[in-house]
């Protein structure tokens, strides 16, 4: 075969591959096209007429109605769920982890899984209508290791925001470098739930997370940062004497508002937070909890180094934070736990809970 039947056998491909291409790239705008579509949430309390094949959570999003989500809609945290009556289509496999046999029966499903290509009957807890969005200013950005920094954000003038200490926001990105659309992710709220004209988050850099490397890498004081929120039912039931809090990295956010909440309160209960690091450079607000402990006899202090290295000259609690919970909880009596981190960390402390005798129903849990 010469050169120039080579180059005709080459373009005839080339020619053949971008005729395929137009025509899937037709057939997707074809097959795509549902047209306007009416979802009709709580037996006709709402009609929303929007354009189909986008999913579920996008659309009700676009209509100012947030469902909470905490990966982004990738079926990876479970949180999106919401009662499809009609027109949902089955259950997919991408579901199926998170959605329990008395769930199914309730026609729950993912909204970010959920394709709309037709007329839907939803069921959406009134609660969720009370969620807000926000375009506030971030006013303050504080390193607080290497890995973790500290946002302050400044709600636009009037605007409040009422949460729970506990519950998060969801963050949005703008598009930066090679990322063209926008992103978000959920933080827990660390500032206190009095303080209603600001919001304090706590962000960890995750290699390759879309929304944590903008923060770390394309965001600056002055900027406008959109958020929804709050959501979450991560917060303080208080039915006890005695609270045992437990944290590692960022999920020190949530625990933090706790305990400010409790103080501010007035409430009686004592405060146990184990805080789980693995060497001196991964602890912070190390000397603003030295200083509760000091004015609030109930709360105790408890950090952990898992790998203290020996110029950390560190006398404190050394071993993973289950080791000291082991060694210091007797028992379950009286007390409630309340755990934020990665679920490693937190799937090894709840075992020793339940071990201690803490039931499901005194232990509170938000993974990372």
């Amino acid at each position: 075969m010469d050169f120039s039947t080579i180059l005709k056998t080459v373009g005839i491909l080339a020619a053949v591959s971008a005729g395929l291409s137009v025509i899937i790239s037709i057939a997707e705008s074809v097959l795509n096209n549902y047209g306007e579509c009416e979802l009709d949430v709580n037996n006709g309390k709402r009609l929303l007429k929007v354009k189909g094949g986008s999913s579920l959570l996008s659309l009700l999003a676009s209509e100012k109605i947030f469902i909470p989500s905490a990966c982004g809609g990738k079926a990876t945290c479970g949180l999106c769920k919401v009662a499809v009556i009609d027109g949902g289509g089955p259950l997919l496999l991408t579901e199926e982890p998170y959605i329990s046999q008395e769930e199914r029966a309730q026609h729950m499903r993912l909204s970010c899984q959920v394709k709309v290509k037709g007329n839907m009957k939803l069921l959406i807890p009134e609660d969720l209508f009370n969620i807000r969005e926000f375009v506030c200013e971030l006013v303050e950005v504080e390193d607080m290791t290497y890995d973790i920094k500290r946002l302050r954000m400044k709600l636009p003038p009037g605007q409040t925001i009422e949460f729970k200490a506990g519950q998060f926001v969801q963050f949005y990105s703008k598009p930066y470098g090679k990322v063209k659309e926008e992103a978000f992710r959920a933080y827990s709220i660390s500032s206190k739930a009095s303080e209603k004209d600001h919001i304090e988050l706590l962000i960890r850099l995750v290699p390759n997370g879309i929304v944590t490397n903008y923060v770390h890498t394309a965001l600056n004081v002055g900027d406008a940062v959109k958020m929804s929120g709050p959501y979450g039912d991560f917060y303080l039931r208080g039915n006890c004497e005695e609270l045992i809090m437990i944290a590692g990295g960022s999920g020190l956010a949530p625990i933090r508002s706790l305990v400010y909440d409790v103080i501010e309160k007035g409430l009686p209960h004592r405060m146990r937070f184990f805080f789980g690091a693995n060497t001196l450079r991964d602890l912070y607000y190390m000397d603003e909890f030295r200083q509760i402990e000091k004015d609030y006899p109930q709360f105790t202090f408890i950090p952990c180094l898992a790998f203290p290295k020996p110029e950390d000259n560190w006398d404190g609690v050394s071993g993973f934070v289950t080791v000291a919970l082991q060694e210091q909880v007797d028992s379950a009596q009286g007390k409630e736990a309340y755990l934020c981190g990665s679920p490693g960390m937190l799937d090894a402390c709840i075992k020793i809970l339940h071990d201690k005798g803490f039931d499901d129903q005194a232990i509170f849990f938000d993974k990372f």
